[in-house]
């Protein structure tokens, strides 16, 4: 179905290929993973699936690559749409339609479907993708992770034989994105789909995987097992370093293999097995703070909201709801996608007016307050990070950014340098991945140092470490003083770096209270970890580290 041979991408104005060495065969009924770090090259080698590279993206290719027998240098996108469907990153910028059903439809008529065909499949991806509900909403007014459901119904539903995806699951809430990797794997599985998926968070979908293509640097590996791939990978998940740190052989992929490799650990940190019940006395306890809940601060108030509501047309996004932020903290606001949670930080950061009820940060309403000086008091980084960045260079953006701050020059640079490491500064920010966006719009709000800092799915498209380096800047800001609002679905961040949890279905606070009680009484929410060691209280990697040591 893929066939690639001795491909090399290079883009004007480059100085080294994008990605080099790809030399590739995927067959039929095949799901291959892509995986690398932030920026490695793994959407330019997409591109080439579907011949938007060279056709639409530019550059130069090397190389021939063959889809269902078909030359990408003699066939332009739209000569493959029957064949390859594409589902990029940012899915706002490709519907072409203002609804639901439209956009599902629109494919469908572009190639000739006919009205009986259309109605059938229309009907079975709105079911698939859990999108009948929404059938007639406008796109615009959809959550993110919404949006991203219908840009995989759309292309789903023209009936390609190749299905490539760039980060399918980054905006999806936990129990969403089990759903369309499920469904994925069953079209896979029963009618030999093949498909091509690029994500960095691969703790949901290595278990999927038939084959691993990793890419470093630009350098495209060989098609690898996924074990073999993830022994030396250096992007991988939890559960993947769990069993690297403990030395597990074979490296599990998934919980499930997870937990029949931690069975004995369980019992020698103090789990109980089911079926047995053990004195106290008998088990170890969890000292050293492992398995204890982090106290949540309770110093200054950063944020107040009393009885809070929020409309969006005619939608009513945010229902009643009171809470206190305080500094120092860092507070995780999670839920299904179109729970709440962009609505609650647009409230939060003055951007939507409250139907009912009030806001105040730092003692004041943010809507009253001029822009610059509402920036100091409460910044936002939205899930889109391309609202933040206007200047023609990455240099420019930073030096704006320290200038409208007030900040020393270089500011913003050296927090770019920390989160997302060296990038080419003369780039323009067009020309980054949906990472390397994301890590530049962050910079330029942390500069900014405001009191309370919002942040709306802060990781998407950010790999393993550029997240582990954000998580210490989070923590550095918490101590020194901020109050931080993640809204996210990435419950590994959420694991290892929030103090407090709330939880929002419809527009309420169903929950709210420590990250450990929170997240290890949620079979959605849970990290990992917590799913492995449970009953035990243990979310992260280091938590059981920690446990494993002995007792001084």
């Amino acid at each position: 179905m893929i066939e690639l041979v001795n491909v090399s991408v290079t883009y004007a104005g480059a100085t080294v290929p994008a990605i080099t060495g790809a030399d590739l065969r995927i067959e039929e009924g095949e799901l291959v993973l892509v995986v690398g770090p932030t920026g490695s090259g793994k959407s330019t080698l997409l591109r080439c699936l579907n011949g938007l590279v060279p056709h639409f993206s530019g550059g130069t290719l090397h190389g021939t690559v063959r889809i269902g027998g078909r030359d990408t240098r003699e066939h332009r996108p739209r000569d493959l749409a029957d064949l390859v469907g594409f589902v990029v990153q940012d899915p706002l910028s490709a519907f072409v339609t203002d609804t639901v059903e439209d956009e599902i439809a629109y494919g469908m008529e572009a190639l000739g479907v006919g009205p009986a065909a259309m109605r059938r499949r229309l009907e079975e991806t709105l079911d698939l993708m859990g999108l009948a509900d929404l059938r007639d909403r406008t796109l615009r007014e959809l959550s993110g992770g919404q949006q991203q459901r219908v840009a995989i119904g759309a292309v789903l539903a023209a009936g390609p034989r190749i299905l490539v995806l760039d980060e399918p699951t980054s905006a999806l809430d936990p129990v969403a994105a089990e759903e369309v990797l499920g469904a994925l794997t069953r079209l896979v599985h029963d009618l030999g789909l093949t498909v091509v998926v690029a994500e960095h968070r691969l703790e949901r979908v290595i278990h999927h995987a038939d084959r691993v293509i990793l890419v470093e640097g630009g350098r495209v590996s060989a098609l690898l097992d996924p074990a073999a791939a993830m022994t030396h990978s250096p992007v991988h998940p939890p559960v993947v370093e769990l069993g690297r740190r403990l030395g597990w052989s074979p490296l599990p992929l998934s919980v499930r293999e997870a937990r029949r490799h931690a069975r004995e650990l369980r019992v020698r940190i103090g789990a109980t097995p089911p079926g047995t019940h053990h004195r106290p006395s008998q088990q170890r306890p969890l000292d050293r703070a492992v398995g204890q809940d982090r106290a949540i601060p309770q110093q200054a108030v950063g944020a107040r909201l009393e009885r809070l509501t929020v409309r969006r047309g005619l939608v009513r996004a945010v229902h009643d709801v009171s809470l206190t932020l305080y500094v120092g903290s860092v507070t995780a606001v999670m839920g299904r996608n179109g729970a709440g949670k962009s609505s609650l930080l647009g409230a939060i950061a003055g951007q939507l007016p409250a139907s009912a009820g009030r806001v105040e940060v730092t003692g004041e309403d943010p809507t009253r307050l001029a822009p610059r000086h509402r920036c100091r008091r409460v910044g936002l980084v939205p899930q889109d990070p391309d609202l933040l960045l206007y200047a023609d260079s990455v240099a420019a953006e930073c030096r704006a950014a320290d200038s409208d701050f007030g900040v020393p020059e270089g500011t913003t640079r050296a927090i770019l340098d920390r989160i997302a490491g060296p990038l080419d500064i003369a780039q323009h920010p067009r020309d980054l991945s949906e990472g390397q966006r994301l890590a530049l719009a962050l910079s330029v709000i942390l500069a900014g140092r405001p009191t309370v800092l919002l942040l709306d799915e802060p990781t998407r498209g950010l790999d393993y470490p550029a997240k582990r380096r954000l998580v210490a800047i989070l923590r550095e800001l918490a101590a020194d003083g901020q109050a931080v609002v993640l809204a996210t679905h990435d419950v590994e961040l959420v694991a290892e770096v929030a103090d407090r949890v709330i939880v929002l279905a419809d527009g309420e606070v169903v929950t709210d209270g420590p990250t450990r009680t929170v997240l290890t009484g949620s079979p959605a929410f849970a990290p990992q970890v917590a799913k492995i060691f449970h009953p035990l209280a243990l979310l992260t990697v280091a938590d059981v580290v920690r446990a494993l040591e002995p007792a001084s």
